[in-house]
C-alpha cells in the first residue's frame, strides 16, 4: 500500500489523472489524501468531484475555502462567480449527492497512523494538536447537521481573529473555518491575518524591530509550537510553490490552476511528482 498526497486541484482533473496514472495508483490498495480546494477556477470541477467521490474510502479529503464556498453557493447563501467555472457542476443531475458527500468531509486528516496531519491551510498557532482535533470535529458536526445552511452562513467574516476572543458557538466555528481553510500569515501575537497572499520575502528569524505586534506578520508555521514535533501537510498558499522554512512541513499547492503545476507527494519516501498545468493560463 502506498499513500499519496496531492495539492489543490481546483478542477484540474486531467492533471490529477495524469499524476495517478504515472504512479500506477490502485484504489484497491493505495490511498490518496487531497489537501482541499477540489473545485473552482479550473476547467472540470464536476469530473474532479465525481472521481474523488468514486474512490470511496481510498480518498481522504480535507475541505478548503473553495469547497466550503461551493456549498454556500449551492445552498443559495452566496452567488456563483463566473470565474469559478461551477455552472456545469451546479447543473449536474447528481449535484445533490455530490454536495451531500462534500459536506461530510472533514477539515483535518491524520496521515495513516503517523504523527502527521493534513489540513487545507495549516493549524492555528494558538492551538495545540488536541485543540485542533477537537475543533475540526466540532466544525464537521455542524457542517454535517440538518441545519448546515445556518453554519455555512455563519462562517463568513474575519472576526474573531484571536482564539481567546471566540466566546460563542458561532465565533468558535468561524475561527475554526478560517484557521483551517483561509490562514496564511499571522501577526506576531498569533492573531490571524487574511489578506497577504505573497510568499515570505526572506527568512523571518530577524524581526523588524520598528514594527509592533499589530503590524508584523509571520507565516503561521513559524509561530506554531505544535509543528515543532508534529508533521503537517497543507495546500492553499500557491505563492510558496512548495517552499517553506520549516523542515517537517510540506506545502503542496503549486498553482496548477494558474498555469504552474500540480504536486503529489508519496509519503513513505517523500518523493514528489509534478504534472505541468494543461492550461496555458487561467483568468
Amino acid at each position: 500500500m502506498a499513500i499519496y498526497l496531492v495539492g489543490d486541484i481546483q478542477g484540474c482533473y486531467s492533471e490529477l489523472r495524469a499524476l495517478l496514472d504515472r504512479v500506477a495508483f490502485d484504489q484497491e490498495v493505495d490511498q490518496l489524501y487531497l489537501a482541499g480546494d477540489l473545485v473552482a477556477r479550473g476547467p472540470d470541477s464536476l469530473a474532479t468531484l465525481r472521481f474523488v467521490k468514486s474512490l470511496k474510502q481510498s480518498a481522504k479529503v480535507v475541505l478548503g475555502n473553495h469547497d466550503l464556498h461551493l456549498l454556500a453557493v449551492y445552498a443559495g447563501i452566496k452567488k456563483v462567480k463566473e470565474q469559478d467555472k461551477l455552472a456545469k457542476l451546479l447543473a449536474a443531475d447528481d449535484v445533490d449527492d455530490l454536495m451531500n458527500w462534500l459536506a461530510q468531509q472533514p477539515l483535518l486528516q491524520q496521515i495513516g497512523n503517523d504523527d502527521a496531519y493534513m489540513s487545507h491551510a495549516g493549524i492555528s498557532p494558538q492551538w495545540n494538536l488536541q485543540q485542533a482535533i477537537e475543533q475540526a470535529n466540532y466544525a464537521q458536526i455542524k457542517l454535517s447537521a440538518t441545519n448546515r445552511d445556518y453554519w455555512l452562513s455563519a462562517m463568513y467574516g474575519e472576526k474573531p481573529d484571536n482564539w481567546q476572543q471566540a466566546k460563542t458557538e458561532e465565533d468558535r466555528f468561524r475561527y475554526t473555518i478560517n484557521s483551517f481553510t483561509r490562514m496564511r500569515y499571522c501577526y506576531i501575537d498569533k492573531r490571524l491575518e487574511f489578506h497577504n497572499k505573497s510568499a515570505p520575502l526572506a527568512p523571518s528569524s530577524k524581526l523588524d524591530s520598528t514594527k509592533t505586534n499589530q503590524e508584523m506578520l509571520l507565516p503561521w508555521y513559524e509561530l506554531s509550537p505544535t509543528i515543532k514535533k508534529t508533521t503537517w501537510v497543507f495546500g492553499h498558499w500557491a505563492a510558496l510553490m512548495g517552499n517553506c522554512s520549516v523542515p517537517n512541513i510540506y506545502a503542496l499547492d503549486t498553482g496548477c490552476v494558474w498555469g504552474k503545476h500540480l504536486t503529489m507527494l508519496r509519503w513513505h519516501d517523500k518523493k514528489t511528482f509534478i504534472e505541468q498545468s494543461h492550461l496555458k493560463s487561467t483568468k
